[in-house]
């Protein structure tokens, strides 16, 4: 039996399949499976993978179900030990595989492991190391628009979340926790499931030896920001507070995710995005109510006051990497 099945959700990648498919031919090892969860392409991407990658197992869906929702397909499709999720606008190394395949299995607490993600356009850059979330609700690429040879991410440690972009995770602990929530359809579903994770006192890792080259929201648009952008993730931040906190606990936080909504609103202000976000908010607290919450337990109390001080102190250094980066 292998031990990893390598999940893709596509939609519409005509421009990117090709090198991630040939990519994973090309690693060191050949203990894994790939499968595919098409969403409806329109672009003829499905009908590539079907023709030339016969290897390659393809499920389609009869429409998109975005990102959280072909990731589940493909994870409750899995019956090896581990899932590991890749966007299709990716070319991996070849030992990217072996590398996540191998640290994950160094402890059973381990829930996921995040890949070293480098900007496929400039390679001197890193894309991600992992994903931080902060004490004022803002998710963050850990490591974004760093140098690769920056020492601060060559060596494994903890993350508060992987990226699921290019990260393998413990099949069995989604039956626990629960798979990703298809509330999210897309953005910060990985930084609420890795959450989630941690309350249950599961560790996610990043593993600097496992490499990716990312194009970065080729599903979604290239550029930086759009209103699609800024709306879903400002809708998904207050998802991702009122389903991992409990009421004490957003109590205590509650002047933080305050000051952090008023200042992402008055940078999106500044950048026409004034009405997406506020519209993305909106929805946030009118649909809360109705989101999965992870219901509380005693028994999880020390691992929310680790928690808290995680995100104080990942607000320290997502500002410091802006710094660095400016």
């Amino acid at each position: 039996m292998k031990k990893t099945t390598v999940v893709i959700p596509n939609w519409n990648g005509i421009d990117y399949i090709r090198e991630c498919l040939d990519s994973l031919r090309n690693q060191d090892t050949d203990d894994f499976l790939t499968l595919v969860i098409d969403n409806a392409s329109e672009d003829g991407s499905d009908l590539v993978i079907e023709r030339e990658y016969p290897e390659v197992r393809l499920e389609r869906m009869p429409e998109n179900l975005g990102f959280s929702g072909g990731v589940n397909e493909g994870i409750t499709r899995t019956e090896t030990p581990y899932v590991l999720l890749l966007n299709n606008d990716v070319a991996c190394d070849p030992g990217f595989v072996r590398s996540l395949t191998e640290a994950i299995e160094k402890s059973p607490k381990i829930f996921s492991v995040s890949a070293r993600m480098v900007n496929y356009r400039e390679r001197d850059l890193l894309d991600d190391c992992g994903d931080l979330y902060t004490v004022l609700g803002w998710g963050a690429q850990r490591g974004v628009g760093q140098k690769v040879t920056d020492q601060r991410y060559l060596k494994p440690e903890k993350v508060f979340s992987a990226c699921a972009g290019a990260a393998i995770y413990r099949t069995e602990v989604f039956s626990e926790i629960g798979l990703f929530d298809t509330d999210h359809f897309a953005y910060l579903e990985d930084i609420d499931v890795g959450y989630r994770a941690r309350i249950y006192g599961y560790e996610n890792r990043y593993e600097p030896s496992a490499v990716v080259y990312h194009w970065g929201s080729a599903s979604s648009g290239a550029v930086k920001y759009n209103d699609f952008k800024v709306r879903i993730s400002a809708r998904n931040n207050i998802y991702l507070c009122y389903k991992n906190m409990p009421g004490f606990y957003r109590g205590l936080n509650a002047f933080p995710l305050w000051l952090g909504r008023a200042l992402k609103r008055r940078f999106f202000k500044g950048l026409g995005f004034q009405e997406a976000y506020d519209q993305g908010i909106r929805e946030g607290y009118e649909k809360r109510k109705s989101t999965k919450k992870v219901p509380y337990s005693p028994k999880h109390f020390l691992n929310y006051l680790r928690i808290e001080g995680e995100l104080i102190g990942n607000t320290f250094v997502y500002f410091a990497e802006y710094l660095r980066r400016h």
